[in-house]
């Protein structure tokens, strides 16, 4: 909440999304929008300039100003829009565990989906558009019945959108093949960390891996259950 006597900061959605004079407007925020995640689901984050955009609705890059003042602004739109993919229509359950571990598992879809988000997230800090916001109080009305502070409450939500991101991470691109050996591929990568703790220099390494076993086969399925596995132990803890 802005203090006494001060403007609160200006978003494109402060604003209406067209003046009350001149012509009605050719397009709307949510189709330029929806351009922009299309290009950037494509060509990734960087691709996205009013240029490009403009050239993708078949419209010249001035047009688009109409609409939004600016690239960040359009950045901004971009993120709020895949916040609004999330299905917040479930009335909370009273397991606020599952209920959180239920939304972290549709975030981590979402920035799978749009691999450019965490960059995006990365480069603009935080502004929250009314579809973050709306998920934000559906969080906090999942943990009302959890134990903790509101401050504590906070945090365990942004740990949950920064674990999603991480994980989203290290998804692997949709047209990424099965071929083994490529130097990401966690086998090559499990062999490598064998190897080297079979030199003896890292004893406890060494320990550690003879206790665990060969990594399991981490397909869509494994990724998940690892995810919601450490949500389980750590939201707990956090809220305590």
């Amino acid at each position: 909440m802005a203090e006494r006597g001060t403007t609160p900061p200006a978003t494109v959605w402060s604003r209406p999304e067209r003046g009350a004079r001149g012509p009605a407007p050719e397009r709307s925020r949510y189709e330029i929008t929806a351009a922009a995640l299309a290009l950037a689901d494509a060509e990734g984050l960087a691709a996205v300039s009013m240029r490009a955009l403009a050239q993708r609705l078949g419209t010249g890059p001035a047009s688009l100003y109409r609409y939004v003042g600016s690239r960040d602004e359009l950045l901004d739109l971009m993120a709020d829009a895949v916040a609004g993919e999330l299905d917040l229509s479930a009335a909370p359950s009273g397991d606020w565990l599952g209920d959180l571990v239920g939304l972290a598992l549709q975030s981590k879809a979402a920035h799978a989906r749009h691999p450019w988000l965490a960059e995006l997230n990365d480069r603009r800090g935080e502004v929250l558009g009314p579809h973050a916001i709306d998920y934000l109080d559906h969080a906090l009305a999942v943990l009302v019945p959890a134990p903790g502070t509101s401050r504590q409450k906070l945090e365990a939500i942004g740990l949950l959108g920064g674990l999603a991101t991480l994980f989203a991470r290290r998804e692997p691109p949709a047209s990424a093949g099965s071929a083994q050996g490529a130097s990401g591929d966690p086998p090559a990568q499990a062999a490598h960390l064998a190897a080297v703790a079979a030199e003896g220099r890292h004893p406890h390494l060494l320990a550690a891996l003879m206790t665990a076993g060969p990594p399991p086969v981490a397909g869509p399925a494994e990724r998940d259950a690892l995810f919601e596995r450490l949500l389980r132990r750590l939201l707990p803890a956090m809220l305590s």
